[in-house]
C-alpha cells in the first residue's frame, strides 16, 4: 500500500515498511553458492518471456519443461491427427516463426516445411534436433523416442535459452533436473524394470518410431528394418518382409506388437488382426504428443506403462 508522506500515521509506519522491504533483500543476498556467486531469485516481472515456437508439440513440451515460467511456447503441430511429414504450413505459421526468439524443429527430413520457413525468417536462435545430434538426413528422425537423445536436446535447450536470458541460467538448469530426474522418474523406473525382466525378448513393431526406444529397454526388435522404414516413409513394402512378419506372428516368436496409432496402413491392419487371432498383445503408441496427456513426461510414461503390462501379459501366456 503506498505511503502518504503528508499523513502523520504514514510517517510513523515508514521505518516498519523499510524493514519489511530490507529483510527479503538481505535474505536473498545470503543465498550464496559454495563458489561465492550470488543466486538471486528471478521475478517474472523482471523478465520478458522468451518466445519459443516448436514445429511439433513433443519438442514444445520439453522446451516448456526446461524454460518454465521464463518462456512462452507455441507448438504448430499439436493435433495427433496431423501428419508432420506432409503438413502444409499457413501464413500464420510463418508469422509465428518470424516473431520467435527461439525456433525448435526436428530436422532430418521430418519437418521440411519448418526448415523452409526458417530459411525465409531471421530467427535469433534455432535448435535443429538433427543438427544438435550431429545426424544427417537419412537417419531415423524419431529422436524424441530415444531417451539419450532427449537428454542431449534438454542440455542444448539450457544452453540456447541461457544465451537469450543469462539471468535465467540457474532456473533453466534446475528445470532440466526436475524434468529428467523427477518428471521422468516413473518412466525411468519402468525402463529399468523392462530391461531387468524382459532383456532379449523378441518384439514386433509397425514402423521405425519404436526402433528408437527398443534398445534402451533391452528388447530385441525383430521386424525387418526395411519394413519399418517403408511404413514410416510411406514407401512400398516387400512381399518378403510381409511373409517374415506373418511368420513371426503365427509362430508366436514375438511377445508383443507395438504399432503407431497415427499410421494404420492396410498391412498394419492385417498384422493387428493376425496378432488378435494368435493372442499376441498389441500396444498402441502415438507419433505426436497425445492431447489427453499434459506433457511429454506423462505421455511417454503412460505408453511405457502399457507396454510393460503387455509384456507381463505375454509372459503369463507362455
Amino acid at each position: 500500500m503506498p505511503i502518504n508522506r503528508n499523513d502523520a500515521i504514514g510517517r510513523r509506519c515508514l521505518p516498519v515498511v523499510f524493514l519489511l522491504i530490507l529483510i527479503p533483500l538481505l535474505s536473498a543476498c545470503t543465498n550464496v553458492s559454495a563458489g561465492g556467486a550470488r543466486s538471486l531469485p528471478i521475478s517474472p516481472a523482471d523478465h520478458t518471456p522468451i518466445r519459443v515456437v516448436a514445429a511439433e508439440n513433443f519438442w514444445g513440451s520439453i522446451a516448456e519443461a526446461i524454460g518454465g515460467r521464463l518462456v512462452v511456447v507455441f507448438s504448430i503441430i499439436a493435433n495427433p491427427t496431423i501428419d508432420p511429414h506432409s503438413y502444409e504450413p499457413t501464413a500464420n505459421d510463418a508469422k509465428r516463426f518470424a516473431g520467435a526468439d527461439l525456433a525448435l524443429i526436428n530436422g532430418l527430413g521430418y519437418d521440411p516445411w519448418a526448415e523452409d520457413l526458417l530459411a525465409a525468417d531471421n530467427v535469433p536462435v534455432v535448435v535443429n534436433v538433427g543438427e544438435a545430434l550431429h545426424l544427417t538426413t537419412g537417419a531415423n528422425p524419431h529422436r524424441w523416442y530415444n531417451p539419450g537423445d532427449v537428454a542431449i536436446i534438454a542440455d542444448d535447450l539450457v544452453t540456447k535459452l541461457s544465451a537469450l536470458d543469462p539471468k535465467g541460467h540457474a532456473t533453466f538448469v534446475a528445470n532440466e533436473q526436475q524434468f529428467l530426474v523427477h518428471a521422468l522418474s516413473v518412466y525411468n523406473t519402468l525402463r529399468t524394470k523392462i530391461r531387468a525382466q524382459f532383456a532379449g525378448v523378441h518384439v514386433g513393431a509397425s514402423e521405425s518410431i519404436f526402433s528408437m526406444l527398443a534398445p534402451s529397454l533391452g528388447l530385441d526388435l525383430v521386424t525387418p528394418p526395411t519394413f519399418l522404414r517403408a511404413i514410416s516413409e510411406g514407401g512400398e513394402v516387400s512381399a518378403t518382409d510381409l511373409a517374415t512378419i506373418d511368420h513371426q506372428i503365427t509362430t508366436r516368436s514375438i511377445w508383443v506388437y507395438v504399432y503407431n496409432s497415427q499410421n494404420n496402413t492396410p498391412e498394419i491392419t492385417n498384422q493387428l488382426a493376425l496378432c488378435a487371432k494368435e493372442h499376441i498383445p498389441v500396444v498402441a503408441i502415438s507419433e505426436t504428443l497425445d492431447i489427453t496427456n499434459h506433457s511429454y513426461a506423462t505421455w511417454q510414461t503412460d505408453q511405457l506403462g502399457r507396454l510393460y503390462q503387455a509384456l507381463l501379459q505375454a509372459k503369463s501366456q507362455r
